[in-house]
């Protein structure tokens, strides 16, 4: 009996859950199909009611599957998950970058005819804010190993607050740049330039909700160490990235 037992708590088990298709499908809505309605097809309701749908499938995907890593108890498989997951993404913009690097290099003259001149402050700032971020999260992360949950969810708080600026500074010059006519359509360069800016945009959304699901649990008195380190790591990679978009798109 007892041995029966033992071996019935120990069996393997799979662990399922919605909330990874619920924020696939919500992408999908969200990138792939609003752009091609929008931009192939010349559909811009199309394009809205895909955005209508892909947003909050894209938020709900996001904290359902969020709540669930903070709130149970998991098998501890979160941060090297995060590690496959990120060398997925890496390759993605990769290919976004080899693109580009193929159009810049192999065109008769650059940028092409059309194309506005991009700033150069604001990216230097949203650059810096960025780093920062990573910086404050990082100081975080040192508190909650000393146990010092007021101190984390202080510097997580700030950490939140510049990756809130920097998607403002993003939007700011995005209306900017279209005010004076530069969109997508306007050329391969536009193309290029809105395609990589939104799709690290759409990632610092992401992280954003995922530490507001850490925040509101920690407020409440339970956090979970290794979901904290997952939720540190995709935040790093975000920042990481955002120097590949800064001197590629920005500054060559």
């Amino acid at each position: 009996m007892s041995e029966h037992s033992v071996s019935v708590d120990h069996a393997p088990h799979w662990e399922t859950s919605p909330w990874p298709l619920v924020l696939a499908v919500g992408i999908l809505f969200l990138v792939p199909f609003s752009f091609v309605f929008n931009f192939a097809y010349h559909q811009p309701l199309f394009a809205l009611l895909c955005l209508g749908i892909g947003a909050p499938l894209t938020v709900a995907g996001v904290s359902g599957w969020v709540h669930e890593a903070v709130g149970g108890h998991g098998e501890g498989l979160a941060f090297p998950a995060m590690g496959w997951f990120i060398l997925a993404e890496a390759m993605i913009f990769l290919s976004m970058f080899a693109s580009y690097w193929f159009m810049r290099l192999t065109a008769p003259s650059w940028p092409p005819a059309g194309t506005v001149e991009l700033p150069t402050v604001v990216p230097l700032v949203m650059t810096a804010t960025l780093v920062a971020s990573s910086l404050t999260m990082h100081r975080g992360e040192a508190l909650l190993a000393r146990g010092e949950r007021g101190g984390f969810i202080g510097w997580l708080l700030v950490t939140i607050a510049l990756g809130a600026a920097f998607l403002a500074m993003s939007g700011f010059e995005w209306r900017h740049l279209i005010q004076e006519g530069f969109i997508p359509a306007t050329n391969a360069f536009g193309t290029v330039f809105f395609s990589i800016t939104g799709f690290h945009g759409g990632h610092v959304i992401v992280g954003l909700g995922i530490f507001l699901a850490v925040l509101i649990p920690a407020l409440a008195g339970r956090i979970n160490d290794g979901f904290v380190k997952t939720a540190a790591l995709y935040w790093h990679f975000v920042d990481i990235i955002w120097f590949f978009v800064v001197s590629q798109v920005y500054y060559w």
